[in-house]
């Protein structure tokens, strides 16, 4: 019986029962989530990989994130989280994937998009897709850590949801 209650842990026990394998793409975590998925034992079972696009030229190159969508939009909206994790599920075959975009801080915000402001995406290999936005009010550290959280609670959720 598995009795670790942290989220990377209960993600991955959620993974081996579905047989389901699972995949990374992160800007303002800069791999955060991957790094917590590895700190669980056994997780070479489920985790095939992630990519830290960190530049519009990262988000296109390796995640196939449109030019277009980065002009009209910019790395930190919707569009973006949900092209970034399409593309990583494209990239790496896994049956789920989790995707940020976000203004760690503490520079970067707009009157339009302010720090802490962060983007989402969860997809399936099956068709399923969930773009959620958030607003952190923290530092820089403490806003990434908030949006690892936040990622592996909407893995947690989709696994669950099949």
């Amino acid at each position: 019986m598995n009795t670790d209650t942290r989220l990377e842990a209960q993600v991955g026990v959620a993974l081996l029962a579905r047989g389901w394998t699972v995949c990374t793409a992160e800007s303002c975590t800069g791999g955060l989530v991957a790094h917590r998925l590895t700190n669980i034992a056994g997780s070479s079972a489920y985790l095939i990989g992630g990519i830290v696009a960190y530049s519009y030229e990262a988000k296109g190159s390796l995640l196939g994130v449109p030019a277009e969508t980065l002009e009209k939009y910019g790395a930190v909206s919707a569009e973006t989280a949900e092209a970034m994790v399409l593309g990583a599920l494209r990239a790496f075959g896994a049956s789920i994937a989790v995707s940020i975009t976000g203004i760690a801080g503490p520079g970067g915000g707009t009157a339009q998009k302010r720090v802490g402001l962060t983007y989402f995406g969860v997809a399936t290999s099956m068709g399923a897709l969930q773009v959620d936005q958030q607003t952190w009010d923290g530092d820089r550290e403490g806003n990434k850590a908030q949006s690892a959280d936040h990622a592996l609670r909407l893995l947690l959720a989709m696994i669950g949801a099949g």
